[in-house]
């Protein structure tokens, strides 16, 4: 029995030591491993947002810089506001070239806007269809930003071919201190 005792003593020291070393060192480490792994999964979830962080940052300045190409553009097609008599001296001979024959050409109020400033006019041209509409495409080919609003076409009764045209024709121009830069 000596023999048996010593064997079974030796096994309960054996499972002993053996649940000694999980409670006390393997458990720990297994949850120190586990945090560890927790801590490094959000250190990879966040270098993943950086990393589309990064692509949109860069996708924000590829977008800014055709913005600014655009607003470069439309600004080049801003004439500053001292060159109002230009545009109206280009509209006339554009339509005496059509055969438009201009009734009235009245300034309306001035709309300034963030950037840029609106300067509507009330005109009345008269002639044939024709004319008119080549004027507007002509007008269409101007270097300048213009916009044609409230059209309204009226055959004239005396003469049969001949139309009136009332519009609002707005012309942009820059601001006296966009232009300076």
């Amino acid at each position: 029995m000596k023999g048996g005792f010593r064997k079974l003593i030796f096994f309960v020291l054996l499972v002993g030591v053996t649940y000694l070393a999980y409670k006390y060192m393997i458990k720990p480490a297994n949850r120190h491993l586990t945090e560890q792994r927790a801590r490094v999964q959000k250190k990879l979830n966040k270098l993943e947002e950086f990393e589309k962080a990064t692509v949109a940052a860069v996708d924000l300045a590829k977008q800014m810089e055709e913005i600014t190409e655009a607003i470069n553009f439309f600004e080049s097609r801003l004439p500053p506001k001292s060159e109002i008599h230009k545009v109206l001296e280009n509209l006339t001979i554009i339509a005496q070239r059509q055969g438009l024959h201009p009734k009235t050409i009245r300034p309306l109020q001035i709309k300034e806007n963030c950037g840029y400033i609106e300067q509507p006019m009330k005109m009345q041209l008269v002639g044939n269809y024709e004319s008119f509409y080549s004027f507007i495409l002509e007008m269409e080919k101007l270097p300048r930003i213009i916009k044609v609003r409230e059209l309204k076409l009226d055959r004239l009764k005396s003469v049969e071919s001949k139309v009136t045209a009332n519009f609002i024709v707005s012309v942009f121009f820059q601001h006296e201190s966009n232009s300076a830069s």
